[in-house]
């Protein structure tokens, strides 16, 4: 593992944060390059973590997504070091300053699930009126809560919109969005960029859904689908996206 030398002498893994509408992919080769001189590409995403930093000002809530990445240009400059694999664990993360957005400049991450059941369905929910992408059959998920990580927030998520309880089996991967004049529930437009991680996600015992998570909330309705239907519905690009590339395998 490839790790930089900053100015206090000590080991952190290259990173930044994802500017509004920026790919994550996209952030990783940025901060390389930025950090190293180093052009990498980026082969898979090996992990998504959250944590809560404090400081005497505040508490902040941190998603983080870790990558595994190929070096394709450039030379290995003087501040950057390979780390054994088995101490790559005890070397942090670069340190990221608070992201302050700008009114009505909205960056969202959240965790979804690839939703099914022992019969082969899939479980959907269609998002409510006033929402970006409104009517349109969606993957299970949502926004993470403060302190929350990505699948115990996609599990809440899941009982919420739908009234199941399920179990994680499978990192899936990423999906980036951004709409800069979609319309919120405010009724005004915003810039909305959207960050998604996938999960496989397991209903060993499925019920009827039933959307408890309360008006005004963004889901209008959940339903199982048998795989041969799904070509029939309103999908969100996201949804088709994971549901092509994952549902057969």
């Amino acid at each position: 593992m490839l790790a930089c030398l900053t100015e206090d002498r000590r080991l952190r893994v290259p990173g930044d944060a994802v500017r509004q509408g920026e790919h994550p992919v996209d952030t990783v080769v940025r901060a390389f390059a930025q950090a190293t001189g180093l052009t990498v590409e980026v082969t898979r995403l090996r992990d998504a973590d959250t944590e809560v930093v404090c400081t005497p000002a505040e508490q902040t809530h941190q998603d983080r997504l870790l990558f595994d990445v190929r070096i394709v240009g450039g030379e290995l400059p003087g501040h950057v070091a390979w780390v054994p694999a088995v101490d790559a664990g005890g070397v942090p993360l670069l340190e990221i300053a608070n992201d302050r957005r700008r009114h009505r400049e909205v960056q969202r991450f959240g965790a979804y699930g690839l939703v099914t059941d022992p019969q082969g369905r899939v479980l959907l929910t269609r998002i409510a009126s006033g929402y970006p992408g409104a009517g349109e059959w969606h993957l299970p998920g949502g926004g993470t809560d403060f302190g929350e990580s990505p699948t115990e927030g996609l599990l809440r998520e899941l009982a919420e919109e739908a009234g199941q309880q399920g179990r994680v089996s499978e990192l899936l991967g990423l999906s980036s969005g951004h709409s800069p004049a979609a319309v919120g529930p405010e009724g005004y437009p915003i810039d909305w960029h959207v960050v998604r991680v996938h999960y496989r996600v397991v209903v060993d015992e499925p019920v009827e859904p039933l959307v408890t998570e309360g008006a005004g909330g963004s889901t209008a309705a959940a339903a199982w689908f048998d795989p041969a239907d799904l070509g029939q519905l309103r999908l969100t690009r996201a949804a088709r996206t994971v549901i092509d590339g994952h549902l057969a395998r």
